[in-house]
């Protein structure tokens, strides 16, 4: 980027029996580091005459809202995930080691752990089993910014429910600049999603689990890589799914509506947070583009507020706006402490 101007864009993809040849996550990174390193050099351009390096944020410890430096103590915390190992961990230890070669500053900017969470929307119904803020933040808080501009007003100023369309599926209360609820995108809450169970019923949940029919890691990935739309139809992509129901598949066309519906749903607890107060509905991510969904979900919130549409999701430009905001003096740089993350909670 030069300002807020892509100048060179391009998505490398690295097939899965590359990946499969690691025994560990962070194992990848000296050859997925490697690889930045050549596309810089492709693209002649040195990492010294970088302002910045912009780094997605990964399984950290809660954090507020913010983009922060990264430093020995993240990455340590990424190479020991204190919440489970993730691919967009890596971001980060790629920013620093291309940091320490050259001097230029790493940034992460509103990973997906950003916790605002209320009191209230932190406590559940067992002592001692708190939700979990964990969601598209970078994308939500993105788009956030820029629907309270086009409604007139700074996301400071504005009540929204963002709603973000993707593999997994987020639904946030931002009230005056924080998202005071948000369900856990992750490990099940919530909407069911392409590839997530969402929120299920906890008894026959824990059946399952005591069945002896899978083991803790075969139960984790039923609630995030093999839940939802996978495990009812056999895949994730909702273009297929959407060419099922035009070539009538009914049970195909109950699944998604019913995708949509739990969506909605979510979207009406979020106007109860918001108690009522609400300035527009926003709805982003990949499937946004779907207007089967968008308008099956539309047409069951829009008494609620208007629904905004901003199809995609655009986090590299997310990312060079929140460095954006650190180099131009906008706002201080966070610093990643164990001690201190997650602590500044309303």
């Amino acid at each position: 980027f030069e300002d807020r101007t892509s100048v060179t864009a391009e998505s490398i993809s690295h097939n899965a029996a590359t990946i499969a040849q690691f025994v560990s996550l962070m194992d990848q990174l000296p050859m997925r580091l490697a690889i930045v390193k050549d596309f810089l050099t492709r693209h002649s351009t040195a990492v010294v005459d970088l302002s910045a390096i912009a780094c997605r944020g990964g399984l950290l410890r809660p954090l507020p809202s913010g983009t922060y430096r990264v430093d020995e103590t993240m990455v340590h915390d990424l190479h020991e995930p204190i919440l489970g190992a993730h691919a967009s961990n890596l971001a980060a230890c790629i920013g620093f080691e291309l940091s320490k070669e050259s001097g230029v500053p790493a940034f992460i900017v509103d990973p997906v752990v950003v916790d605002e969470l209320s009191p209230l929307a932190r406590l559940s119904g067992l002592k001692g089993l708190d939700r979990v803020s964990i969601f598209h933040a970078l994308n939500q808080k993105a788009v956030a910014r820029q629907a309270a501009a086009d409604l007139g007003k700074t996301y400071e100023e504005a009540n929204l429910i963002v709603v973000h369309l993707g593999g997994g599926i987020s639904v946030g209360a931002h009230h005056l600049g924080r998202v005071i609820d948000v369900n856990n995108a992750l490990n099940g809450d919530g909407p069911f999603a392409p590839e997530r169970a969402g929120s299920l019923p906890a008894v026959g949940l824990v059946k399952l689990c005591f069945s002896g029919a899978y083991s803790q890691p075969e139960m984790m990935k039923l609630l995030a890589g093999k839940g939802g739309l996978v495990s009812h139809l056999g895949t994730n992509d909702a273009r297929t799914v959407e060419k099922m129901i035009d070539d009538g598949d009914e049970h195909a066309l109950l699944v998604y509506t019913a995708m949509a519906y739990t969506v909605a749903k979510t979207i009406g607890e979020m106007a109860t947070v918001l108690k009522g107060d609400v300035d527009a509905i926003v709805v982003t991510g990949g499937i946004a583009r779907s207007t089967f969904l968008v308008d099956e979900i539309t047409r069951r919130v829009q008494f609620i507020a208007p629904v905004k549409v901003y199809p995609g999701e655009d986090e590299m430009k997310a990312l060079a706006l929140g460095v954006l905001r650190v180099l131009d003096g906008s706002v201080p740089a966070g610093v990643y402490s164990p001690e201190q993350a997650g602590s500044e909670r309303s």
